[in-house]
């Protein structure tokens, strides 16, 4: 059961690659895209995001569904960590992130070693890796490169994210839009709320939910 949790992992952490290698189309994107001008950039966010690990293990989960909600927006431009009154992270979808502190104790840690080099984008993308290395999944190669986007709106979330009240069917309709089929959409969707369940005290899972999700 557990191994089989792990596969389930790093099958999610392929489709958000699948997601993230779409949405940066156009810019050049390469793995060890940092390696002469910030060469530490990698060890230093890993060793970041395994100091937060060992204070609360939940953070794993979170950096990975923090990812996942900045790629199923406006494509992988770290929209989601934007400030603002309207921005991505206010929107009820983005109620239970967690993660914000590990990103930004890298970006302090990264500007002080190269300023101005490493995107919030691809911090995301490797605290995501990390997270996954740190629960016993699957390493692997992280193409980097990628822009930080500069507009977050939290109507942006509206209809596009995964909701508690969608029905398969909505369901079925969001994901086909980001090319993804209803398995990609029972392994995403079950490990988002998973998730989510997990963060919160006293929550229960709908049994009506898992009947629909086993018998897509």
């Amino acid at each position: 059961m557990e191994d089989n949790c792990f596969n389930q992992t790093v099958f999610l952490v392929t489709l958000l690659l699948a997601i993230a290698a779409s949405s940066v189309r156009g810019h050049s994107t390469r793995v060890g895209f940092y390696s002469s001008t910030c060469p530490r950039a990698e060890s230093i966010i890993k060793s970041t995001v395994e100091s937060h690990f060992k204070l609360d293990p939940t953070i794993a989960p979170g950096l990975l569904r923090m990812h996942f909600h900045d790629c199923f927006v406006r494509g992988c431009d770290a929209s989601i960590l934007i400030d603002g009154p309207n921005a991505e992270k206010t929107a009820p979808a983005s109620q239970f992130l967690k993660g914000y502190k590990v990103i930004d104790d890298a970006k302090f840690q990264l500007e002080c070693e190269c300023p101005g080099v490493v995107s919030c984008a691809d911090i995301l993308a490797l605290t995501a890796r990390d997270s996954v290395v740190l629960t016993k999944g699957t390493s692997w190669a992280v193409p980097t490169g990628r822009r930080d986007g500069t507009v977050s709106n939290a109507s942006d979330t509206d209809g596009n994210m995964p909701g508690f009240q969608d029905t398969i069917d909505v369901l079925k309709q969001k994901f086909a839009a980001k090319g993804l089929n209803t398995r990609d959409l029972v392994t995403l969707v079950g490990k988002h709320f998973i998730t989510i369940w997990l963060d919160l005290p006293n929550a229960t899972v709908d049994t009506q939910f898992w009947l629909l999700i086993f018998n897509l």
